[in-house]
């Protein structure tokens, strides 16, 4: 699930990814093109019920490529992006775009 929240000026966007209760794994890191698809960004914050969640400030009026890292071994999409693209490794990205 995406959640989004525009700036008062419009130039950026607060951007929450969230994982469901239920994702099967004990950690998660959003990787993407906002972080250089970083392996060992920051990890999502896990609540009480086992959703998974973490902000981005990004730059409004753009397009940004990510997937979910679970466990640091597991690749997931968001069925809530708002697109897919397919990657070099024979699977897709997810979009969203801000």
């Amino acid at each position: 699930m995406i959640k989004k929240s525009y700036s008062k000026t419009g130039s950026h966007c607060r951007v929450t990814f969230k994982l469901p209760p239920g994702t099967d794994g004990k950690t998660a890191v959003v990787c993407g093109d906002f972080n250089n698809w970083d392996q060992n960004a920051k990890p999502m914050t896990r609540t009480a019920t086992g959703t998974f969640f973490i902000t981005y400030s990004l730059p409004a009026h753009r397009s940004f490529r990510f997937r979910y890292l679970i466990d640091y071994q597991r690749w997931e999409n968001d069925h809530a992006a708002d697109g897919y693209v397919p990657n070099d490794y024979g699977s897709e990205d997810s979009v969203v775009t801000t």
